[in-house]
């Protein structure tokens, strides 16, 4: 079996995943990479049926093939189109859309903009703190001002910006990790919380005037006065996470164009998880990806649209 670790180029990726047994070997191999078992009771010892599509455990009886209990679990799609959407997601710098995933992949709209989510849900953000030096913004998302009502418009002229649209918070370790999440404000009862869930103690924080920062004492806090046309004094600057939201919002408009307020955190999961990744190759996110929604629950379609 040629070695997965030595693909480059989507040609490359399409040669070597050129039919279904290539990507049923391969996600054998991600899924029982620690030994087989049995995805219904967890025991170790199988047996596999002739030809290697089905399995069945010794110890419950039950049969099942590599896609029981995974994302793929309940999908009649065969694994190379899983394939090749999982790998336009995870290296366009700012997404694919469901309509045009859908005419690569070959399926229709509705059925990617399913798979679209199912990856996304695998693209979960890193547990742990921050440390060292961590920027911190915020900002809001939602449509243009100059397509609103003009009730609307006006409204978020008078206000904050954020008038109708979604608060979303993040972080950036010098280092180049990001985290982000969206929020029900951007006041200190929210922004508060977050940042010490995410930043370790005595951590230099850096970030603008707004009051929402006010009191962290736990942290060695730096600002910049945007108010004053002051955007960097010394080290001292939020560029990095400021770079994250353009990244995001080109998406937003020149990609998606439209997300909605419940299925946003997972659309920042996924810009999230590619910058997160930027310095990896292809074949090492395709593979971790394949590794987490090998792990992960299924998604149905009605959970999605509830």
């Amino acid at each position: 079996m040629k070695n997965i670790f030595e693909f480059k180029t989507l040609t490359e990726f399409t040669d070597y995943f050129c039919d279904e047994r290539t990507c049923l070997e391969h996600f054998a191999s991600v899924r029982f990479a620690n030994g087989e078992y049995c995805p219904h009771c967890g025991h170790e010892e199988i047996y596999t049926f002739k030809g290697g599509k089905r399995y069945r455990c010794a110890s419950c009886k039950q049969d099942f093939t590599i896609k029981t209990g995974t994302v793929f679990g309940e999908s009649k799609l065969p694994l190379r189109k899983w394939f090749m959407a999982i790998y336009l997601l995870s290296t366009t710098s700012k997404g694919i859309s469901s309509v045009q995933l859908a005419k690569h992949v070959g399926v229709t709209q509705k059925t990617g903009w399913f798979m679209d989510h199912r990856i996304r849900k695998a693209m979960q953000q890193n547990g742990g703190q921050l440390f060292g030096r961590v920027e911190a913004d915020e900002t809001f998302i939602g449509g243009l001002s100059k397509n609103m009502h003009k009730k609307k418009r006006m409204a978020a002229i008078k206000g904050t910006g954020g008038t109708g649209k979604a608060a979303v918070f993040g972080l950036k370790s010098r280092t180049g990790e990001v985290r982000a999440q969206v929020v029900k404000s951007v006041g200190a009862v929210h922004i508060h919380p977050a940042i010490k869930e995410h930043v370790a103690p005595g951590t230099t924080l850096y970030t603008d005037q707004w009051v929402a920062y006010r009191g962290l004492h736990e942290f060695k806090r730096m600002m910049v006065n945007h108010g004053m046309k002051e955007y960097v004094k010394g080290d001292c600057h939020t560029n990095g996470i400021e770079s994250f939201w353009a990244l995001f919002k080109r998406g937003y408009h020149g990609i998606y164009h439209q997300m909605s307020k419940k299925h946003l955190q997972r659309y920042i999961n996924e810009f999230a998880f590619r910058l997160n990744r930027r310095e990896e190759s292809m074949q090492s996110i395709f593979s971790e990806l394949i590794g987490r929604m090998s792990e992960g629950k299924n998604m149905s379609y009605r959970e999605l649209i509830a």
